[in-house]
């Protein structure tokens, strides 16, 4: 097992993880339990996830990544943080990212299943 950067997505997404685990402290709101835990948890994930990737990429890792941008961009409603606009719109904006990223690789990527958005040669 080696060390092998196949996507430019994965080091983002792990850029993405570290600054959820950051960000109540940046923004900050880690006043807030719910939006606090969420980031800090979700963005350790993420940062796990894109840590394996380097090491063997598998589509589940990929799902896994759209599953927790899901989470993040609907957590605000569900948590009941949604009232509180720093934490709802860093969650909502790195799930998105997170989750494109994800599906980006997912697509592209003939190893894991995708390739479907490039044409037919």
């Amino acid at each position: 097992m080696s060390l092998s950067i196949k996507h430019w997505q994965d080091p983002l997404n792990l850029i993405l993880g570290l600054w959820l685990i950051a960000s109540p402290w940046v923004l900050p709101y880690s006043a807030e339990t719910y939006p606090t835990w969420n980031a800090v948890i979700i963005g350790s994930l993420v940062v796990l996830l894109a840590v394996s990737e380097f090491f063997r990429l598998m589509a589940w890792e990929e799902w896994t990544d759209v599953a927790l941008g899901v989470w993040l961009m609907i957590s605000p409603w569900v948590l009941g943080f949604s009232d509180i606009a720093m934490p709802m719109w860093n969650a909502v904006a790195v799930g998105l990212a997170v989750a494109v990223l994800a599906l980006w690789v997912l697509s592209t990527d003939k190893q894991i299943g995708g390739g479907w958005w490039h044409p037919v040669t």
